[in-house]
């Protein structure tokens, strides 16, 4: 069989769809401090699809709002510009990562559910941090494993020859991927974050969450996020192929502080918000 190369990959993800004009939109708007909850209104309001998730999922118990919110104005003045930045970031990727991924042995959905999770669990640990960055952390939890996507459909027929290394010689599903294609989920992922051009403590994230410890731009984010993708290896969501030789750094957990009692926190937290169902 051909090798296929880092340059068809990248090929492979400039395919990819580009990022929707209404969330490109809704990222300017957000990172000017004089925009106006109506602005970002109007601007959602012009994609009635995408305003239909982001309020579903604003109204999640995940963000454990008293009262219902029906309007994105309503979102934005109680949830806040990043937040709703996060939530319009998710619900346009949504459609993406919900397709069946053969490669990595993934139902329907379940590539989904596992970057929702990691997603939530990053935010939560964040938060527990003091981080200010529990957004940016929602975000690169969200997109983490984008990168399967793509290879997913460029390389399904090698996967056969990634699974059988990562079992005999029992190594990380991930360096597997190194050895066989020279490259990886991860980096593919990076790749495409870089096109969509966002920020580059977040494309580091989402290059360095098998190996956190390689972090130079925001060590704490990469961590903050390698440690919320184990947690929902732990709770045995969206594991597929590559979860069963997850490599877990402890280096992660002292950096950003947190003992087996927070992460059972985070767990407990979780599965408060997994039961409901618009999360997704």
């Amino acid at each position: 069989m051909e090798k296929v190369t880092l340059d068809s990959i990248v090929e492979a993800v400039n395919d990819l769809p580009a990022l929707p004009h209404v969330v490109v939109k809704i990222m300017e708007l957000t990172e000017d401090p004089n925009t106006t909850a109506q602005q970002i209104n109007d601007a959602l309001n012009q994609d009635q699809g995408m305003t239909t998730k982001v309020l579903r999922m604003a109204n999640s118990a995940f963000y454990g709002f008293p009262r219902r919110i029906a309007t994105v104005t309503d979102a934005t003045l109680f949830l806040g510009f990043k937040t709703v930045r996060s939530i319009v970031m998710a619900a346009s990727v949504s459609d993406i990562l919900s397709k069946e991924m053969e490669g990595y042995a993934l139902a329907p959905g379940e590539l989904w559910r596992h970057s929702q999770c990691v997603a939530m669990a990053a935010r939560q640990i964040a938060k527990r941090n003091k981080s200010a960055l529990a957004d940016v952390a929602y975000t690169a939890g969200l997109l983490h494993d984008i990168g399967k996507v793509i290879l997913n459909n460029t390389v399904k027929e090698s996967y056969h020859e990634v699974v059988e290394m990562a079992y005999e010689q029992n190594i990380p599903f991930m360096d597997a991927e190194n050895e066989v294609l020279g490259f990886n989920h991860a980096m593919i992922g990076s790749k495409l974050a870089e096109k969509w051009n966002l920020p580059p403590e977040l494309v580091e994230a989402i290059a360095y969450h098998h190996n956190p410890e390689k972090a130079q731009v925001n060590k704490n984010i990469t961590a903050i996020f390698h440690v919320a993708d184990a947690v929902c290896m732990a709770m045995g969501i969206g594991i597929g192929i590559d979860g069963m030789l997850y490599p877990f750094s402890e280096q992660a957990m002292k950096l950003i502080d947190l003992n087996e009692s927070d992460i059972d926190s985070v767990i407990s937290q979780l599965t408060d918000a997994f039961a409901d169902q618009q999360s997704f």
